[in-house]
């Protein structure tokens, strides 16, 4: 049997610099494997730094670092909390909505060795199974009801 472990992180809000601060400390991909939890952008002053790191250790090390959708990795909520403008002022509208879309693709929950459920918000009262999760098809906005809006949206 193979030990495979995970360091669980989550909200980094666009605290690119803590993002480094957390791989120096902790190590790199692929020589630990990371299961972030969302809220990769708003807030701070570099999500553009921070989620494009994230999605290019995504794409370079597939079996090391997992990304779970959060909050602010919806449209609606980005643009209230600073994304956007970040968008607009560093680079154009259009890389705002390509990150958008690349957000609807995101997993909004992941099991741990078939023992530990991690999501962002917390266990919606409409969620009866895992399978419903499952069943989940993705690209996805967030709908104006259902277990994804209410696992997403209440924190």
């Amino acid at each position: 049997m193979v030990n495979f472990i995970i360091k669980f992180k989550g909200d980094i809000h666009g605290q690119f610099n803590d993002l480094l601060r957390l791989f120096e400390s902790c190590g790199y991909p692929p020589k630990f494997n990371y299961l972030f939890l969302g809220d990769y952008v708003d807030r701070g002053k570099q999500s553009i730094e921070t989620i494009s790191m994230l999605f290019a250790f995504k794409i370079k090390y597939k079996d090391n670092i997992f990304l779970l959708r959060g909050n602010h990795e919806s449209e609606i909520i980005n643009k209230s909390y600073g994304f956007l403008d970040e968008c607009k002022r560093r680079f154009s509208q259009k890389l705002f909505k390509s990150f958008n879309d690349s957000f609807n693709f995101l997993p909004i929950a992941a099991v741990v060795n078939n023992k530990i459920l991690c999501m962002h918000g917390g266990l919606s009262p409409e969620l009866h199974s895992l399978n419903q999760i499952n069943e989940i098809r993705r690209p996805t906005e967030i709908p104006e009801k259902g277990i994804i809006r209410n696992k997403i949206l209440i924190n």
